[in-house]
């Protein structure tokens, strides 16, 4: 029997990036899967096609995470179609990098809404049936600049410790009824957006970190499978960093 046999799992903002890996991987580890993105456009039309091809059930839904009315009516629609949540993953996010004094205040709080808003927003939309289910796996996203911070990146490193906060305050508030809330923290994980970054850049980074390489998004992936399934059920309001001992 494969890891999330019988399980629906939701991935917000799973058109590219960390977010497909982790809706492929937890498909491919037997579970049905619901996603959301922002719009309906190709990687997402393609990702709802790829999943559906491997034999489970998938559907995609256009949603708003940092908006708790659009967030509130698509876990409303989930349900109608999938009946139940079992895990959700909080995984949008997005970054509007600036030094501090050039920082202006629209960039400040688009992160903040669209990175830790957004969990807010859904982990209190899917709380209602998993209190019913007396069971649940909520996984967020953040990453290792959350605990460590970073440069040009105050606004982005502030929504992720944020969500490090949450998680362990929801940890606590919700392990009464059998539900589980962990933060994964992410390193230098290889995607669209570091494909952006120079070649040498990259390279240079890749140096500092001590498995010498960058990571996969399958990596982050292959941790929330982990995290959603039955395997962790006494692990909770852990932070787990996926950076190759980069920060230990």
């Amino acid at each position: 029997m494969k890891l999330l046999q019988g399980k629906i799992v939701l991935v917000t903002g799973a058109a590219r990036g960390i977010g497909r890996a982790i809706a492929i991987g937890c498909a491919d580890a037997g579970a049905d899967i619901v996603f959301t993105d922002i719009s309906k456009e190709e990687n997402f039309v393609s990702l709802e096609k790829e999943l559906n091809s491997k034999g489970i059930k998938a559907k995609g839904y256009v949603s708003n995470a940092a908006d708790m009315n659009s967030s509130a009516q698509t876990v409303e629609d989930i349900l109608k179609d999938f009946e139940r949540i079992d895990v959700l993953v909080n995984n949008a996010g997005i970054t509007r990098d600036a030094l501090l004094m050039r920082m202006t205040e629209e960039q400040w709080d688009l992160v903040i809404n669209v990175n830790l808003k957004s969990v807010f927003n859904l982990t209190k939309a899917v709380q209602k049936t998993m209190l019913k289910q007396r069971s649940g796996s909520i996984i967020n996203v953040s990453s290792v600049v959350g605990v460590s911070g970073n440069a040009g990146q105050a606004n982005y490193s502030a929504s992720k410790a944020g969500i490090i906060g949450f998680t362990k305050s929801i940890a606590r508030e919700l392990g009464p009824r059998n539900i589980r809330c962990n933060a994964i923290a992410p390193g230098f994980i290889e995607t669209e957006m570091t494909k952006a970054i120079p070649e040498d850049a990259r390279k240079e980074w890749a140096e500092k970190i001590p498995l010498r390489r960058a990571g996969q998004p399958k990596d982050v992936a292959d941790l929330v499978v982990f995290l959603g399934s039955d395997m962790s059920s006494y692990i909770s309001g852990q932070v787990i960093n996926v950076c190759g001992a980069m920060l230990t």
